[in-house]
C-alpha cells in the first residue's frame, strides 16, 4: 500500500514511473468514448472515497471520472458531510472509512488532517489539495511538459505570483524530476524556506528574482496561479492586486521568455488579473491539456497507490 501525499516523501523513480502510465494510459486512449473503461479495470469492484472539505470542479471531476474509467464507484462526502475533527476524530475517522472503501482522496485545509488520517487508514490516502500543497497538478503539470517538449530535467520553469501550495508542490518537483525553479513574486509572497531548501539540497537551482522580466529570461515554462483565495476577505484582496500586479503574466513578460516557452496556470483563472486573454488563448498556453492531463495523472496515481 502506498499513500500520494506530497511529491518530496514520493521516490523519483516512482514519480517516474507513474507519469510513464499516465502517458501511456492517455495515449491508448485516443479515438475512444470519453465514458470508455480501461481495458484491465484496475479498480474493478473497488469503492472510492472523495472527501471535499474545500469545494472543487476539476479534482472532483478528474478523480470521479478516472474511478469510473478504471471499473471504480466513488462515494463523494463533503466536509459538511464528515465533520472531519469535530466530534469524532480524525484517526477514528480514518479507522472507520477504512472499513468500508479501498482508497481515499482527500482535499482539505489543514495539512495536519491528511497526514493523520494517512497515518490512522488502513487504505491508500491521496491528497487532494491542502493549504500546503497540492502533488497531484504537478504531476499533471509534468506530464504535460513533457507532451509537448520532452523531458523537463534541466529545464527552467519560472513561477510568477504567489508562493502558494500549488507553486511549493512545484519546488518539490523541481527537486524530484531535476528542474530549476525561479520564483518572482513579492517577498512577503515567498514560498517556504523548508521547500526550497529541499530541493536545492537535491542539486536544483531555486531562485528568487523580484523582476519579474528579469526572472522569466531563458524559461521554458512560466506558471501562474490565482492571486486571492475564494476565502480571503475584500481587504485582502485588494491588498494582494495591489502586491502582485507588476508579476502579471502578458504578451510583454512571455516576450522574455525562451521563444518556445509554455504558458501554464492550473485553474480557475481570473482573466486580466494574473494572466491576460492574450497570453491565456495564444499559441504558448497549455492550459487545457493540463487540465486533461490531472485525468490521467491522477489515474495513474491511484494505480500507483493500490499496486504499489
Amino acid at each position: 500500500m502506498n499513500h500520494f501525499l506530497d511529491i518530496h516523501k514520493t521516490d523519483p523513480a516512482d514519480l517516474r514511473s507513474i507519469i510513464d502510465q499516465a502517458g501511456a494510459t492517455k495515449q491508448a486512449r485516443f479515438g475512444r468514448p470519453k465514458a470508455a473503461l480501461d481495458d484491465e479495470l484496475p479498480l474493478k469492484d473497488r469503492m472510492v472515497a472523495l472527501i471535499f472539505e474545500k469545494p472543487s470542479t476539476r479534482t472532483r471531476v478528474s478523480f470521479d471520472v478516472g474511478v469510473r474509467q478504471m471499473g471504480g464507484q466513488t462515494m463523494v462526502l463533503s466536509g459538511k458531510d464528515m465533520q472531519l475533527g469535530h466530534g469524532e476524530t480524525i484517526a477514528d475517522t480514518a479507522r472507520v472509512l477504512s472499513r468500508y472503501v479501498d482508497m481515499i482522496m482527500i482535499r482539505t485545509f489543514d495539512e495536519t488532517v491528511l497526514t493523520e488520517m494517512a497515518e490512522y487508514a488502513d487504505v491508500p490516502v491521496i491528497n487532494g489539495l491542502t493549504d500546503r500543497t497540492h502533488p497531484c497538478q504537478i504531476m499533471a503539470d509534468v506530464l504535460t511538459y513533457e507532451e509537448h517538449r520532452g523531458s523537463i530535467k534541466g529545464k527552467k520553469v519560472v513561477w510568477a505570483g504567489d508562493g502558494n501550495n500549488v507553486c511549493a508542490s512545484f519546488i518539490h518537483a523541481a527537486g524530484q524530476f531535476g528542474f530549476d525553479l525561479t520564483f518572482t513574486g513579492p517577498a512577503q509572497l515567498d514560498p517556504e524556506e523548508e521547500f526550497m531548501g529541499l530541493a536545492r539540497k537535491a542539486g536544483s537551482k531555486i531562485v528568487i528574482e523580484r523582476d519579474a522580466a528579469k526572472a522569466v529570461e531563458g524559461a521554458d515554462l512560466v506558471v501562474a496561479d490565482t492571486w486571492v483565495s475564494m476565502h480571503d476577505s475584500q481587504s485582502s484582496k485588494e491588498r494582494r492586486h495591489n502586491m502582485l500586479r507588476p508579476y502579471q503574466v502578458n504578451d510583454e513578460l512571455m516576450a522574455h521568455a525562451k521563444p518556445d516557452a509554455l504558458f501554464m496556470h492550473c485553474l480557475p483563472a481570473h482573466r486580466e488579473e494574473e494572466v491576460t486573454s492574450a497570453v491565456m488563448d495564444g499559441p504558448q498556453s497549455v492550459i487545457f491539456d493540463e487540465a486533461e492531463n490531472r485525468l490521467h495523472a491522477q489515474k495513474a496515481i491511484m494505480r500507483w497507490c493500490l499496486e504499489g
